[in-house]
């Protein structure tokens, strides 16, 4: 059984955490500030730490370092009610493990939470910042399904400029051109990386994408939708079966109908989501 240390004053927090079934069986203390957080900490040594969803992102950074010194391996949710691009790199940098801003999906919550007291210690690899400022940040991903599903959550965070639905399709777009990367590319083998960079000028926001496979001739991928005739548009799924692959193959197909530009470099293992803004 884990333990949850939440630092927030509202009751339906912990509600949420307590009714959630992903969380059923550990125990979720809260702690009316970070200082009262800070000494449960040591006393208690908790597995994960949710920040108080009223404090800026940067306070809670700090108040995660903070935390590290006294527990180490300590897992952390930011919460907070905005956050400026500089606030998310730092939380990056500082490997918080996934970070949410107001309004909150307290089942969202809730689900990163469960899957934060299931990594390994491993699991601060998983993210690698090389280089970043407020226009340009550029990672290296290791090759698994939870990595995705964080790097999501921070760019979700980097791209509220842009109207919801189009964050959405943007978001969408980018998961399946890096999933594709880490099953085709990666093999999902944690030992490989992804290289990403996103990238925000005046007019665009643009993700570039490159997996560590050989590439592919794109023209050659019978079992991707994007490849089907258009008088057979799930001739793919056929095709996939024969090859005993999962149900699917609709990645590059969505990603080319939501983004605005898609282009893939010669071998094919290099990839660019443009989206302009407005």
């Amino acid at each position: 059984m884990a333990r949850l240390l939440l630092v927030s004053p509202e009751p339906r927090m912990r509600e949420a955490l307590e009714r959630s079934p992903l969380l059923a069986g550990h125990t979720v203390d809260v702690a009316a500030g970070n200082l009262v957080a800070l000494r449960r900490l040591r006393r208690l040594g908790h597995d994960v730490v949710i920040t108080c969803p009223a404090t800026p992102l940067d306070e809670d950074v700090a108040f995660v370092e903070e935390s590290r010194r006294v527990r180490p391996g300590v897992r952390a949710i930011a919460l907070a009610p905005e956050a400026s691009p500089a606030e998310v790199i730092a939380a990056l940098r500082a490997s918080v493990f996934a970070c949410f801003t107001a309004p909150f999906d307290l089942a969202e919550v809730a689900d990163m939470t469960a899957r934060a007291l299931s990594e390994p210690p491993s699991w601060k690899d998983g993210i690698q910042v090389v280089s970043a400022n407020e226009d340009w940040i550029s990672l290296r991903v290791n090759c698994r399904l939870l990595t995705a599903e964080r790097l999501v959550t921070f760019l979700e965070e980097l791209s509220k400029e842009l109207p919801a639905g189009d964050r959405d399709a943007l978001l969408l777009a980018f998961r399946e051109i890096l999933m594709n990367a880490m099953a085709h590319g990666g093999h999902f083998d944690p030992g490989q990386v992804v290289e990403v960079s996103a990238v925000r000028t005046k007019r665009t926001i643009v993700y570039y994408v490159k997996d560590p496979g050989p590439g592919f001739d794109r023209d050659g991928l019978p079992h991707a939708a994007v490849s089907n005739p258009p008088d057979d548009p799930v001739a793919h799924i056929m095709a996939r079966a024969a090859q005993g692959l999962r149900p699917g193959g609709f990645g590059l197909l969505l990603a080319r109908k939501v983004v605005d530009e898609l282009i893939y470099s010669e071998r094919g293992n290099e990839v660019l989501l443009i989206k302009y803004r407005g």
